[in-house]
């Protein structure tokens, strides 16, 4: 199956001058996106992997299917004040401004190897956020899995000395 073509091109979205990469099309057709956390979950299949963490919001959508399809636990990482338990938490700095993920003190264990899911690698600012935040808890970054990759914006460079796979790359 062709992802690509169920994807669609919004130009000038968010803001003037950027051609958005927009997966609701995929979402919205059952064989696309089963056939999508198909293909994540068999690439991390037999590999160890203790659970698996996403960043809200679009990453939960190929997460929560992969971690029931991978028998492992689901871990949320969410903006502050989302999560009502107690926190570990990690700030990072975003082109203007700054940013800050969270996570349950219990969402791993010490040692925890966590496969790390979202939708899309651009700067891989925010990917790179939730590995420190997964290893600032205790863990190990099992892997970055994404279902589009734009590499012309180098996101890749945040990712060094991770396992970085996506299923469709502009």
């Amino acid at each position: 199956m062709n992802l690509s073509e169920f994807i669609r091109d919004v130009p000038d979205f968010p803001k003037p001058g950027v051609l958005f990469k927009d997966i609701t099309p995929l979402l919205a057709d059952p064989a696309a996106f089963g056939f999508t956390v198909a293909k994540l979950s068999a690439h991390y299949a037999t590999r160890p992997i203790d659970a698996i963490a996403a960043a809200e919001a679009r990453g939960f959508l190929f997460a929560a299917p992969m971690a029931l399809e991978l028998l492992k636990p689901l871990v949320p990482l969410r903006k502050p004040g989302k999560l009502p338990y107690e926190t570990h938490s990690f700030k990072y700095d975003l082109e203007y401004g700054s940013a800050e993920l969270h996570m349950h003190i219990d969402g791993i264990g010490p040692g925890a190897k966590v496969l790390v899911v979202d939708d899309v690698l651009a700067t891989g600012g925010t990917m790179a956020a939730a590995c420190k935040l997964i290893e600032k808890a205790g863990g190990t970054v099992a892997g970055c899995a994404f279902l589009i990759e734009l590499s012309f914006l180098k996101g890749r460079d945040q990712l060094v000395g991770y396992d970085v796979f996506s299923l469709v790359t502009y």
